[in-house]
């Protein structure tokens, strides 16, 4: 897949504002503060398509993206300390309403720090992924931040948390464009699984 005109669509609120696309939407979710913005932009071949805050919790609504043969949904980031419990419980039911349909998304990718071990509210999210049975992968940002050996280590780590295997997490780096290209052979999976169905019914 190559990604050549990525747009900026609109934001959500509440789930009256959630899209239906006729083509796969992927979810990007994540705590704050993990690299969604960095990763939707190398993505996207561009440095400034989703907006980079040094501040965590800025992203309070659903930002939809444009791809091409993709909509790219960027989620809440959870886990931010520094916000009231109201802000919190309201970003909670965005999340909910938002993978409560399953309309709302095709794929997930689900962002951790690789320098850190996930955090109880990252096992939270994966776990509620794995029980609803929503398509999701790993991603591990930041890679350019260890060392080959390192990176191997904490990805041992993070497969361990998340009780997984270390070939299903994509380490990647927004600095050094790592694991771009195995990001974006997931995205073709699901565009190809997406248009299948359609595929059959013609030749029948």
């Amino acid at each position: 897949m190559k990604i050549t005109n990525a747009q900026f669509i609109t934001s959500a609120a509440s789930k009256e504002g959630f899209i239906r696309a006729g083509k796969p939407v992927i979810a990007v979710c994540g705590r704050s503060n993990v690299g969604k913005s960095s990763f939707i932009n190398m993505l996207a071949g561009r440095k400034k398509l989703a907006r980079v805050s040094q501040q965590p919790g800025r992203t309070r609504l659903v930002n939809y993206f444009d791809l091409g043969p993709v909509l790219l949904a960027d989620l809440p980031g959870y886990g931010y300390a520094r916000v009231s419990k109201q802000e919190k419980a309201k970003w909670a039911r965005l999340l909910d309403d938002f993978f409560a349909d399953p309309a709302n998304t095709s794929h997930v990718f689900t962002l951790c720090d690789i320098r850190h071990e996930p955090t109880a509210d990252d096992k939270s999210m994966v776990g509620y992924l794995y029980y609803h049975r929503i398509p999701f992968t790993v991603v591990a940002t930041k890679a350019d931040k260890l060392s080959r050996s390192q990176t191997d280590r904490a990805l041992t780590a993070i497969a361990a948390a998340y009780k997984c295997g270390k070939g299903d997490i994509i380490a990647t780096s927004s600095v050094t464009k790592q694991g771009l290209d195995a990001v974006l052979a997931v995205l073709d999976g699901v565009v190809q699984r997406a248009s299948a169905p359609a595929d059959e019914d013609d030749e029948d």
